[in-house]
């Protein structure tokens, strides 16, 4: 199934790009909760995490697991949260949010964030990876 997340793996939608190999895409939500939001998907088009291969799910735990500490040195936070809720873009992904508490995993807290402030975290995460 396409999505907007099928467009961004094949070049046609930018992306924040974090890290990527043939198999997993890393990349920067355009309305993150805090500064470093990131976003971890697979390439291949699977809609529900739980619908992966188990070779696949866990590659992009191992993945999101690399990407992690670049993320944590460049936004110091208490944890790095991970969320996966899969209703917002039919894509599997999971999301990597710099926290303090709990309360800063909301969506509430979202916010569209101006292209050359988010070229600045990309480059910035990128820096530490």
């Amino acid at each position: 199934m396409t999505s907007l997340f099928t467009g961004i793996i094949k070049g046609e939608i930018p992306c924040h790009k974090i890290a990527e190999t043939d198999t997993y895409l890393a990349f920067l939500d355009i309305k993150p909760i805090n500064p470093g939001h990131t976003l971890v998907i697979p390439k291949k088009e699977i809609d529900y995490i739980f619908k992966l291969p188990d070779d696949l799910l866990s590659g992009l735990m191992v993945f999101a697991k690399k990407i992690a500490p670049a993320i944590e040195k460049s936004y110091p936070c208490r944890r790095l949260g991970v969320m996966v809720c899969g209703i917002e873009v039919p894509h599997c992904h999971i999301h990597l949010v710099p926290i303090n508490g709990i309360g800063d995993m909301s969506f509430a807290n979202a916010k569209l964030t101006a292209h050359e402030e988010l070229a600045k975290v990309a480059e910035k995460i990128r820096s530490n990876l």
